[in-house]
């Protein structure tokens, strides 16, 4: 059986928006780590921090979608007779 991470090596190298997903999500990650540096945030801070939690919630789902898409597409293909 194929792992997620398997489909993911294989949606890294073919799928544009998966692709983007990712330098997306890794983008927001650095910027919360960033963010989580201080000590004490402002309130503007404390919605930056989860705004950046959110989309970044928001670009994993939509990346597990895209796997979860992938294995039905190849389980899918892989039924035949």
């Amino acid at each position: 059986m194929v792992t997620d991470e398997q489909i993911a090596k294989s949606l890294r190298a073919s799928n544009v928006e998966y692709q983007e997903l990712e330098e997306s999500h890794h983008r927001l990650d650095l910027e919360l780590q960033q963010l989580l540096k201080h000590h004490v945030l402002t309130p503007q801070e404390e919605l930056l921090k989860k705004h950046l939690q959110k989309e970044k919630l928001g670009k994993k789902d939509r990346m597990a979608a895209l796997i979860r898409e992938h294995r039905a597409a190849g389980e899918s293909s892989g039924k035949s007779g």
